[in-house]
């Protein structure tokens, strides 16, 4: 993808979605936005071999579901008793793309719950919102805490996760600490800052992920992540995103790390930044 084909779509087309009225707009950025599917690839279906399958139901405010099911992979960590993470993934593909990411977080000593929202892989059919991913990362956050209430537990967002993992974190008040990676600080900031900046379209954005304004309320330290390479979300979004944060905070610049690869390429620094910022050896 090519700064993410949202971009070129959203500003593409945003005046034809118009003019067939605010109800097709805000669809279109929804399927544009989170591309949902049950696409995979090979790397993660050979790393997704051995982890569980978890199912977790719970009643949705945001479609009116009375009996919405996530899907999700669980992979425990080696050292029981350790550090829980909530994996939220970013656009385009399932869970299970992510599940080589997902060992990577394993190996820093985590156990992992990794899931898909609404609409992606073998969750409730739906087409996602920025709402509805909001209601399902909490479904699963509380999921957790009813499971392992006495083991930390963390948040991480990558990409299009980020901003719902920050919103996440401001929700609720037991999490110790959030990590993102190759995230943004909003849409209308992704798409100013794309090819397709100079339109004049950030009012009609429906799905507007204003992580910049919401990151401040977080209670807990925050870890940024961001490759220097990182040529669809770009490393100054990152940075602008941190920037908002309160303190207790860091960002990690991952020199020669692209979007889908500096969670491989900085693990040396990400297991530093762990134990500086979180005390987690």
């Amino acid at each position: 993808m090519k700064r993410w084909t949202l971009l070129a779509a959203t500003a593409l087309s945003l005046v034809i979605a118009v003019l067939a009225g605010c109800s097709t707009l805000d669809e279109r950025q929804r399927a544009w936005i989170f591309q949902p599917s049950d696409r995979s690839w090979s790397g993660g279906l050979a790393a997704a071999e051995g982890m569980d399958d978890i199912w977790i139901g719970f009643k949705a405010k945001a479609t009116g579901d009375e009996q919405a099911t996530l899907h999700g992979l669980w992979l425990p960590a080696a050292r029981t008793g350790g550090p829980i993470l909530l994996y939220l993934h970013g656009a385009r593909y399932n869970v299970t793309g992510s599940a080589p990411r997902m060992r990577r977080m394993q190996e820093l000593g985590f156990s992992v719950l990794g899931v898909d929202y609404r609409g992606f892989g073998k969750s409730s059919a739906a087409l996602p919102s920025e709402e509805s991913a909001y209601e399902d990362a909490r479904a699963a956050w509380d999921w957790l805490a009813r499971k392992y209430p006495d083991r930390p537990r963390y948040v991480f967002g990558h990409s299009l996760g980020g901003p719902i993992a920050i919103h996440l974190a401001t929700e609720v008040n037991d999490e110790s600490g959030t990590i993102v990676e190759g995230t943004f600080s909003s849409m209308a900031d992704v798409v100013s800052t794309s090819k397709w900046g100079w339109m004049p379209v950030s009012l009609l954005i429906t799905q507007r992920f204003e992580a910049a304004r919401k990151v401040g309320k977080i209670g807990s330290p925050l870890l940024v992540v961001h490759g220097g390479e990182d040529r669809l979300i770009l490393p100054d979004l990152g940075r602008k995103l941190f920037e908002a944060a309160a303190q207790p905070k860091l960002f990690m610049l991952v020199e020669g790390g692209s979007h889908h690869n500096t969670n491989s390429v900085g693990q040396a620094q990400y297991r530093q930044a762990l134990a500086q910022l979180f005390s987690l050896k």
